[in-house]
């Protein structure tokens, strides 16, 4: 499983989040604790925000913890809005394309977790992203392959909807082809002006996320393990949840993939 870190409000230096916090997402990528996996050192990305609409996306397949680029990077860029993710393949190969975040214009999207069996159904799953949308696939990732669903199931108008038939769809693919367990997601996504994340599982282990106020900072963090040991504010986001994160506000609703098949 991988971790990350987002951030939306007032400006910080992102290592803010990414590296200077005690429990920081540098820190997670070789000894999480929330998660089966400690070391996550498949690669790592960032996606920013700055001036224009589409966000700054730097990868590598490098440890989090071994580049320097990184270090520099963080320490010199501030942003209202940025994503962080630190990358445990759970099977594709370890290269830039499937190195998270994912950037389709002014989408950016990270995703942890897994959909069981995913190489057994593959190509099915890739026949549900529209061809206006097939030219991004980069990568081998159920990840990437996800996010590209969604956009075309209508991400623009409708991000919580057109989540949810998505991850459906690719849920039904994984009962019918692949292996338990079926899903297990937390995601995190953005146009630049809202931060949403879920966390779903069709079992009851879904992967671990977080948010917290900061008030010196102004600012919230939405995360897979809190940054801090001794910050007892953290708020669990329940499973079967869909946040949407706007300046101070907070907005969770329930998600139900199987509901919205349903109903489409």
């Amino acid at each position: 499983m991988c971790r990350w870190a987002a951030y939306i409000g007032s400006p910080i230096y992102l290592e803010d989040v990414i590296s200077r916090p005690g429990h920081s997402l540098v820190r997670q990528s070789h000894g999480a604790t929330r998660c089966h996996t400690p070391v996550n050192a498949d690669g790592f990305g960032i996606a920013w925000y700055g001036d224009r609409e589409e966000p700054g996306l730097y990868r590598d397949v490098m440890p989090a913890w071994s580049d320097p680029n990184l270090r520099s990077l963080t320490a010199t860029v501030r942003s209202h809005l940025f994503m962080a993710h630190v990358r445990a393949s759970t099977g594709t190969a370890t290269s830039r394309n499937n190195c998270h975040p994912f950037v389709v214009g002014r989408w950016c999207f990270m995703h942890n977790g897994q959909f069981g069996g995913y190489d057994s159904y593959r190509r099915a799953a890739e026949q549900l992203i529209p061809d206006d949308y097939y030219a991004h696939r980069k990568g081998a990732t159920d990840s990437e392959a996800l996010f590209l669903s969604a956009l075309g199931a209508g991400l623009d108008g409708d991000p919580a909807g057109a989540m949810a038939r998505a991850t459906a769809a690719f849920e039904d693919l994984a009962h019918q082809r692949g292996t338990a367990p079926y899903v297990r997601l937390t995601a995190a996504f953005s146009d630049g002006q809202r931060l949403y994340a879920l966390r779903y599982a069709s079992d009851d282990q879904a992967p671990t996320l977080y948010h917290r106020w900061s008030v010196g900072r102004g600012g919230r963090a939405v995360v897979s393990e809190p940054l801090e040991a001794d910050e007892a504010d953290w708020l669990e986001v329940p499973q079967g949840s869909f946040c949407i994160f706007e300046g101070e506000e907070v907005t969770i609703l329930p998600f139900a993939p199987g509901k919205a098949q349903a109903a489409a």
